[in-house]
């Protein structure tokens, strides 16, 4: 046999390493590097079809109008009919971003469909008295047949859940520019019992000054809401109002809420009050002092705040 097991010797200077079959490398030995994981050619027109979606919903020209009623029921009755003492009609626009908040007197004396003329405010009670879970949709078909106001949803929340979410965020503070309620010009720090009583005082007042501390108190409970020291807060206040809200508006409405109140923020809401200057007050057949809406006056605010 052949002597073959000099032929593989390196040459001299040639200290390469050999492999394990005994031949040199022919590359440098060096640590294998990980290799990068590349996302899929896919991800990236996903994901800006997906940014563009929420966009365009969260923008999308359309208007939503929502009825919001604070119901005046008492924890220790056990029927659900209450007077809507307090009747707000909201209107939000994202896009611009526009939130309106048209203030209803709660004596307006309008018809009600199935039930004939009456108060607005009475319009929940009489439906739900008749048949319950229908008072809600009563004064939104109230307000429709009349206002001509095209009403996508309705929000009611009990008076007492007021005190526990006022009380949840840590109280408000409210901004007077004049006394009213009770309490001189300036600033004050209320807690639930007291946010209450000065949305419903009506000492030495009539139902127009309620209406506008109605929204005096809305305005700073929006703005407290919105600071992010009271972030932590949410989850409490959240529970103390589910309790008591009835609403219809879908689930996927609430974020289109939420982004409108933060851009427009409260300094940008557009609250107004069904005024003594639009009404006629009269007394009914039964002695009840009521007020006759003077349309030729407010179908102009409705057109400036609804489009209708």
């Amino acid at each position: 046999m052949v002597e073959c097991a000099g032929m593989f010797e390196p040459a001299p200077g040639d200290v390469r390493p050999r492999t394990a079959a005994g031949l040199a490398d022919t590359q440098p030995h060096s640590p294998a590097q990980p290799r990068k994981k590349r996302l899929p050619a896919s991800a990236f027109p996903l994901g800006l079809a997906l940014g563009l979606s929420c966009a365009v919903y969260l923008l999308a020209p359309f208007r939503t109008n929502v009825l919001v009623l604070g119901a005046d029921r008492r924890p220790a009755e056990s029927s659900t009919a209450s007077r809507s003492d307090t009747l707000i009609l909201l209107t939000y626009i994202p896009l611009q971003p526009y939130i309106g908040m048209l203030s209803i007197p709660r004596d307006l004396w309008v018809e009600i469909p199935g039930f004939g003329a009456n108060r607005i405010n009475a319009a929940a009670f009489l439906a739900e008295a008749a048949h319950p879970g229908r008072g809600p949709q009563a004064a939104v078909e109230t307000v429709r047949s009349n206002f001509g106001v095209d009403v996508d949803a309705y929000l009611s929340i009990e008076f007492t859940a007021l005190v526990r979410f006022v009380d949840a965020l840590g109280g408000v503070d409210i901004e007077l520019a004049s006394p009213t309620g009770g309490y001189p010009a300036g600033r004050h720090h209320l807690d639930g019992t007291q946010a209450l009583a000065f949305a419903r005082d009506r000492k030495g007042s009539d139902d127009f000054f309620r209406m506008e501390r109605g929204q005096i108190l809305l305005r700073s409970l929006i703005r407290k809401s919105l600071r992010p020291a009271a972030w932590p807060r949410w989850p409490l206040a959240l529970v103390a109002l589910t309790s008591a809200v009835r609403t219809d508006l879908p689930i996927w409405e609430w974020p289109r809420l939420a982004w409108a109140l933060l851009r427009a923020g409260p300094a940008g809401i557009d609250g107004r009050v069904i005024g003594r200057d639009m009404v006629n007050g009269f007394t009914t057949e039964a002695g009840g002092q009521v007020l006759a809406p003077d349309w030729s006056r407010i179908n102009p605010v409705l057109l400036e705040m609804f489009g209708q």
